[in-house]
């Protein structure tokens, strides 16, 4: 899945209100707070562990404008707890994120 800059990055450029700094800071948040539902979801092996990260990540989608994160959360709401190709496009646009 290819990173799409879109309106995330019109959110993140908002809300910093054109202080650099402030920017990088609310994007390393953003990717921190991904990585860690992220990691939820890696350990889960249960429905409610992989649930709950599956809904946060949905949350982060929506609250930063994130329609390609929120496809993702989507997918892994729909899939079994532990799925490994899930974890591996989350990751896959966690770097692409990150590099961007």
């Amino acid at each position: 899945m290819a990173y799409e800059a879109g309106a995330l990055e019109e959110t993140l450029a908002a809300a910093a209100g054109g202080d650099a700094a402030l920017h990088a800071e609310l994007r390393a948040s953003y990717v921190e707070s991904v990585g860690r539902q992220l990691d939820l979801l890696e350990r889960s092996r249960c429905d409610g562990n992989w649930h709950v990260a599956g809904m946060r990540l949905k949350g982060l989608a929506a609250s930063f404008h994130s329609a390609a994160l929120l496809v993702l959360a989507e997918e892994a709401l729909a899939s079994a707890p532990g799925d490994p190709a899930v974890v591996r496009r989350l990751k896959a646009y966690v770097t692409e994120f990150s590099l961007g």
